[in-house]
C-alpha cells in the first residue's frame, strides 16, 4: 500500500521513490545532492526569485528552477551538466554586478552562502563594468542593521517576517535593479525583535547589532543549550570567544523549535556579563550587606540555620525554590529542604498548574501530553487563556506553521485580545478571569452568559465536536477542577485528544516534577503516601516529615506573624513578585540566605547573599512545558559565583558536621540526574537522546486518577512579554533597548512589572 502513494524519477542517473508532490530540491536533498538557492528555504511560500537551482529536465526545452519543479512519474532530471554549470556561473556573476565585495569586513564572512557559491562556481572576473549603486548602511533598530548594496533580494527576510512571524514588517521597494528592502517605519523597524530576518539572510545584508565588528565565526566556539527565558525550552546555539558569549542563533536546527528563536533567544544573553552581576557572597555586618569569603558565608548560613532550627524547630523553616535552576539542582533542593533541614515548607511560583493536569490524566499521562512537535502537526488546536505570541512564542511559532503547512485549525478562548487570534477559526473572547467558567460550560453547559458569547461558545463547541485528535493547550487561569472538566470534555473528542499547560520559565515545568511542593514529592508523589515518603527518604539518608508544608504565600504570610524564623531563597525575588505587600512579609525572619546572580530586592533584605551561576554556566537538565527534557552546557565559566548544584552540596556537608542530616552524596550534575532517571517517574528518558542533542518527554504522575485543587493564590502567571523574563529581563541591555520593549505595547497589567526568578 505504501509503495503505491510513492513516485519514481530519475534523478542524476539514479532512480529515486519519493512522494508525490514533493519538489526536485527536495528529493535531491533526501539524495545527498547538493542543488544550491538563495531565495528557497524549507516552510515559506515559493519566489524563484534567484534562478541557481535551475536544473535540465528531459524534454523540456530550458532549465527549469529546481525549488518549484514537483517531481513527477517518470520525470529525469540532471543537476550537474555542463550547461547547469554555465547556468550557475552566469547567475554569480549577476549577483556580484553590484554586490560590494567587501568581505573581508562584512561580519557574514565565511558563513555566506553567495560566497561559497561565488568560490564553487563563480569567474575571477566579469563582463560588468557599469558603476555599483550604493546606499549608506541603515540602523533599522539597535538590533538589526540593513546594507542593502549587499543584498540580493532573494526575499528570505520579508516571507519569514510575513509567514512566518505573522509581523509583516518588511516589504520591497522600488523596481529592478534600485530594488530595496523596506521596514514597515520610514528607516525604523516596529517589530516584535526576533531576528528571524537575520539568521534567514543568505548574505550580509541584514546583521545583528549584537555580533557585528565583534569577530569571526572560525574564532568562536559554539555550544548548543536551552534558553534560560521562557517555558518552551528552545534550543539557541551560543558563540563563545575568550569566556564570553558574543551571540546566539539558531545555528543548530536539531532543537524543538527549528530554525525559531524570539527576540529573547537570540539577544538576550548578555545578563551574564552585567556589570551589577555579584562576583563574591556577600554578608550583614553592622546593617550592611558587605562582601565575604566563601568559607564565611557559607560557615553563616550553616551556623544561623543551626541555631533557627534548635531554637524555634524545623517547621520554622521555609525554601523557596526556582523556574530557572535546572531539574538537578530543583532535585537536590528537595532533598537538602526536607532531608538537611526538616522542613516540608518548600515551594516555587508555579505559573502553571502542572500538578493538577498529572492529577487530571493520571496513568494516562504520558500518551496524553501534547510536545511542541504535536502542535504543529495536529489538525486542530484549543487554546485556552494565553497569550501565546508573547508569553510562549514557539507555541504561537507552531500553530502558524501548522496553519500555513497542513491547513490547522485553531480554536481560542481568552479573556484579553491576541495576535494569534487572527489564524483562528473560531475564537471566543470572554471577560478576563472567566476562562476557566467558560471551560465549566464546554463541559456541562452550565452557567449563564451574554446571548453573544453563549452563541459563540456553542458554534466553538459544535466544530470542535468534530475535529479529531486534538491538541488541548491552557495557562495559569485553568487549574485543579477546572483542569478536570477541561480534559474530562475533550477527552471525549475524536482521535486521541492530548494536553499541554503553558507555564512562564525556563524550567517551570521542571520544578513541579521535581516535588518543589509543599505536599508533592518528585513525580508528583503525594507526600501524605507512606510507602513514597519511605522510598525517598531511604534514598536521601533520612526520615521525610510527614505533614504537608506551608505554600510559598503562607510562607510569606507566616513571616510577616513571627511565625516563620528563616527563609533560604534560591533564584526567586518573591519581594517583588507576589502579589501584596513586600518588605514587612520578612520582618518577623530571624535569617534570610538568597542564591541569586543579581542584588534583586528580596537579596538587598538578605542576611547572606551567595553569588549563583547562570543556566549558560553550568551544566544540567531542564524540561520545556511540553514535558521535553533537554541537557544544558556550559558555554563559559563563572568568574566567581558558583552553580546552585554545589552551593547546597557544599551547604549539607556544612549542616552534617553540625548534626543536621546525612550529606549530599552526589558530585555532579550527570550523577544526580542518573539518581533521577532510576527514582522518579517518568523521568526514565534516553541519556543517548540527550547527549546527543535531542529532547525526551517525561511524563511523571500519581499512580491513580485524584482529585486535586490547588491552593488559592498559588498558581499566577507574571505575564511577561517578547521582552521581559524574570530578573533576566532588566539585565539583557540589548533587549531593554529597543523602543518595543520601552513601550511595552501588549500588557498594562502590574504584573508585567514582576521580576520572579533569574
Amino acid at each position: 500500500m505504501a509503495d503505491q502513494k510513492q513516485i519514481t524519477f530519475t534523478l542524476d542517473g539514479r532512480p529515486v521513490r519519493t512522494s508525490p508532490g514533493t519538489l526536485v530540491i527536495e528529493a535531491a536533498k533526501s539524495q545527498g545532492i547538493e542543488v544550491p538557492s538563495f531565495c528557497y528555504y524549507p516552510g515559506l511560500a515559493l519566489q524563484a526569485a534567484c534562478r541557481m537551482c535551475l536544473v535540465e529536465v528531459e524534454k523540456m526545452p530550458k532549465l527549469q528552477t529546481a525549488c518549484t519543479l514537483v517531481a513527477t512519474e517518470g520525470m529525469v532530471v540532471r543537476t550537474m551538466t555542463d550547461q547547469v554549470r554555465k547556468a550557475r556561473k552566469d547567475m554569480i556573476e549577476f549577483l556580484l554586478s553590484n554586490h560590494p565585495l567587501d568581505c573581508p569586513v562584512c561580519d557574514k564572512g565565511g558563513e555566506c552562502e553567495l560566497q561559497d557559491m561565488t568560490f564553487r562556481y563563480g569567474l575571477d572576473k566579469t563582463r560588468f563594468a557599469e558603476e555599483k549603486l550604493h546606499h549608506p548602511e541603515e540602523k533599522w533598530s539597535p538590533l538589526v542593521y540593513y546594507d542593502a548594496p549587499r543584498c540580493i533580494l532573494c526575499f528570505r527576510c520579508v516571507r519569514v517576517c510575513d509567514e512566518g512571524m505573522d509581523t509583516k514588517a518588511l516589504g520591497v521597494g522600488s523596481r529592478g535593479v534600485h530594488s530595496v528592502i523596506l521596514p514597515n517605519k520610514p528607516g525604523e523597524l516596529a517589530c516584535e525583535e526576533c531576528g528571524m530576518c537575520i539568521d534567514i539572510c543568505p548574505v550580509g545584508a541584514l546583521t545583528s547589532g549584537t555580533y557585528r565588528y565583534h569577530t569571526r565565526p572560525w574564532e568562536m566556539t559554539y555550544v548548543a543549550d536551552p534558553c534560560t527565558h521562557c517555558s518552551n525550552g528552545c534550543k539557541t546555539t551560543l558563540s563563545v570567544r575568550n569566556n564570553e558569549i558574543l551571540r546566539a542563533n539558531n545555528r543548530d536546527h536539531s532543537g524543538v523549535n527549528g530554525e525559531f528563536l524570539c527576540a529573547k533567544g537570540r539577544f538576550g544573553f548578555d545578563f551574564a556579563t552585567h556589570p551589577e552581576r555579584i562576583r563574591a557572597p556577600l554578608v550583614r555586618r553592622n546593617g550592611k550587606l558587605a562582601p565575604a569569603s566563601w568559607e564565611e558565608a557559607l560557615e553563616e548560613v550553616a551556623r544561623r540555620l543551626k541555631q533557627v532550627r534548635d531554637a524555634h524547630r524545623a517547621e520554622t523553616i521555609g525554601v523557596i525554590g526556582s523556574n530557572h535552576t535546572t531539574n538537578e539542582e530543583n532535585y537536590l533542593l528537595n532533598r537538602f529542604a526536607r532531608i538537611t533541614l526538616g522542613t516540608n515548607n518548600l515551594d516555587h511560583h508555579r505559573t502553571a498548574d502542572y500538578v493538577g493536569l498529572a492529577a487530571a490524566l493520571g496513568p494516562r499521562m504520558k500518551d496524553s501530553l501534547a510536545t511542541m512537535a504535536d502542535v504543529y502537526q495536529a489538525p486542530a488546536v484549543l487554546l485556552v487563556a494565553n497569550e501565546v505570541s508573547n508569553q510562549n512564542p514557539l507555541v504561537a511559532w507552531q500553530i502558524r506553521a501548522g496553519v500555513r503547512h497542513h491547513g490547522l485549525r485553531l480554536y481560542a478562548i481568552n479573556g484579553r485580545p491576541s495576535k494569534i487570534h487572527r489564524q483562528a477559526k473560531i475564537a471566543v473572547e470572554v471577560s478576563r478571569g472567566s476562562e476557566a467558567r467558560a471551560v465549566r460550560w464546554l463541559a456541562a453547559e452550565q452557567g449563564r452568559w451574554e446571548a453573544k458569547t453563549t452563541e459563540s461558545l456553542a458554534a466553538l463547541k459544535a466544530a470542535l465536536g468534530a475535529e479529531h485528535d486534538v491538541v488541548v493547550l491552557f495557562g495559569a487561569e485553568i487549574q485543579g477542577s477546572a483542569i478536570r472538566d477541561l480534559v474530562s470534555w475533550a477527552g471525549r473528542l475524536g482521535g486521541k485528544t492530548k494536553f499541554m499547560a503553558l507555564g512562564d520559565y525556563a524550567n517551570s515545568r521542571g520544578a513541579a516534577d521535581m516535588g518543589i511542593l509543599p505536599d508533592r514529592l518528585p513525580g508528583y508523589a503525594p507526600l501524605s503516601d507512606a510507602a513514597e515518603r519511605a522510598r525517598f527518604g531511604k534514598l536521601w539518608g533520612g526520615e521525610i516529615p510527614a505533614a504537608a508544608g506551608l505554600t510559598l504565600r503562607g510562607m510569606l504570610d507566616a513571616a510577616t506573624q513571627g511565625k516563620l524564623k528563616a527563609l533560604y531563597v534560591v533564584g526567586a525575588n518573591p519581594l517583588k513578585g507576589f502579589p501584596g505587600p513586600s518588605a514587612d512579609r520578612i520582618a518577623g525572619l530571624d535569617l534570610l540566605v538568597v542564591e541569586e546572580m543579581f542584588l534583586t530586592e528580596t537579596a538587598q533584605r538578605a542576611d547572606v547573599v551567595l553569588p549563583a551561576a547562570c543556566s549558560y554556566e553550568k551544566e544540567g537538565s531542564l524540561t520545556n512545558t511540553a514535558g521535553e527534557v533537554q541537557l544544558t552546557h556550559r558555554a563559559t565559566d563563572p568568574q566567581g559565583p558558583r552553580s546552585d548544584f554545589d552551593l547546597l552540596r557544599i551547604l549539607s556537608h556544612q549542616l552534617s558536621l553540625l548534626g543536621m542530616g546525612a550529606p549530599i552524596r552526589l558530585r555532579t550534575p550527570a550523577a544526580a540526574l542518573d539518581e533521577i532517571r532510576q527514582n522518579v517517574s517518568g523521568y526514565d528518558v534516553l541519556p543517548a537522546t540527550l547527549l546527543g542533542g535531542g529532547a525526551e518527554l517525561a511524563a511523571p504522575a500519581p499512580r491513580p486518577v485524584e482529585s486535586y485543587e490547588p491552593p488559592e493564590g498559588a498558581v499566577f502567571s507574571s505575564n511577561d512579554y517578547l521582552f521581559t523574563s524574570g530578573t533576566l529581563g532588566r539585565y539583557c541591555s540589548r533587549l531593554t533597548s529597543t523602543n518595543e520593549a520601552r513601550e511595552r505595547p501588549w500588557s498594562s497589567s502590574p504584573s508585567t512589572q514582576s521580576w520572579w526568578h533569574r
